[in-house]
């Protein structure tokens, strides 16, 4: 069954490592995306000094997309020796994926009435302007105040509809949690663990192993799973979620 998700990676501690990090898991994912013949959509993505990234979000598209994906939601955690590390040290850095469903339609309706919409110049790596026009948008969900964000488009049309994409997954976000909030007992915990601030997969370089937290399963050939060959631990998550 043909589904969307739209995937926030998020650098978290670990400066310009985690932000080549985040850069690094959107890689996996693309390439993961590109074997199970999806479309991938970039709706925002804010770059790092080195190449990395700050913040990407971006859609999938096709077959059992969200069933698949939702599982990589969490905590990321790396040790590796950075590229900027010149006393050879293994450092730890971290980056959190969100995994939100695009809603249909008819689940999340946005009124021109409840936003506020800026324009603004796009901003490269280091914060400098790399457009002279302001195709950025910048929405502001006014009964919530949630903020989203789309630059990557060279016109403000486009940049508004990913921003509005964006906002109606978080928006459909919040209205789930809220249901989840009124559940009583055992699910309504079990939900609730599962939320993105725990650390759900370590990928440790100089082991060549990646461990999987909640499966407690360890696969090795770290660079062939960063290649984007993820199944083994999807599967694993999907039959053990």
């Amino acid at each position: 069954m043909e589904s969307s998700a739209i995937i926030e990676i998020r650098a978290g501690a670990g400066g310009q490592e985690a932000a080549l990090f985040s850069a690094d898991l959107f890689k996996m994912y693309s390439k993961y995306a590109v074997s199970q013949s999806w479309t991938e959509k970039i709706l925002d993505s804010h770059q790092s000094e080195l190449g990395g990234y700050k913040q990407i979000v971006f859609e999938l598209k096709g077959e059992e997309v969200f069933s698949k994906m939702k599982n990589e939601a969490g905590v990321h955690r790396v040790q590796r020796i950075p590229k900027t590390e010149r006393a050879g040290r293994v450092h730890t850095s971290t980056a959190t994926v969100a995994v939100l469903a695009k809603p249909k339609t008819t689940e999340i309706n946005i009124r021109p009435d409840q936003i506020k919409v800026d324009f603004f110049r796009s901003s490269g790596p280091g914060g400098q302007y790399v457009n002279k026009r302001e195709t950025a948008v910048r929405i502001t969900h006014l009964a919530t105040g949630l903020v989203v964000t789309s630059q990557t488009e060279r016109n403000q049309l486009q940049n508004k509809e990913n921003a509005l994409a964006i906002l109606a997954a978080r928006l459909l976000e919040r209205k789930q949690k809220e249901e989840i909030a009124k559940m009583g007992g055992e699910r309504k915990s079990q939900i609730l663990a599962a939320e993105r601030a725990e650390k759900i997969r370590t990928y440790n370089f100089p082991q060549d192993r990646v461990t999987d937290h909640r499966a407690k399963k360890k696969w090795h050939n770290i660079e062939e799973i960063m290649d984007g060959k993820i199944d083994k631990m999807v599967s694993a998550l999907q039959k053990n979620p």
